[in-house]
């Protein structure tokens, strides 16, 4: 299955957070953030996730990035 069919996938499932402008979900493949403050950025707002994923207690600063457009949007990879 293709990596962008599985963030699809894990997007249906009930987020594990919420911030002021990121749904949170836990994959197979990482923790992804979906971004929901309207407007997607011109670059991947991978410091704004950094910052909002301490408040849920996700140090995500060691982790590798990706981004992705998904139908639900755009979307940040963080894994290992």
């Amino acid at each position: 299955m293709a990596l962008r069919s599985l963030l699809e996938e894990a997007l249906k499932e009930p987020p594990i957070g919420s911030t002021e402008r990121f749904e949170w979900h836990a994959t197979n493949v990482g923790i992804v953030a979906l971004w929901t403050a309207g407007a997607v950025p011109a670059l991947p707002p991978f410091d704004l996730a950094l910052l909002e994923g301490l408040a849920l207690g996700l140090d995500l600063s060691r982790e590798e990035r990706e981004f992705h457009q998904v139908r639900q949007g755009l979307v940040l990879l963080f894994h290992s």
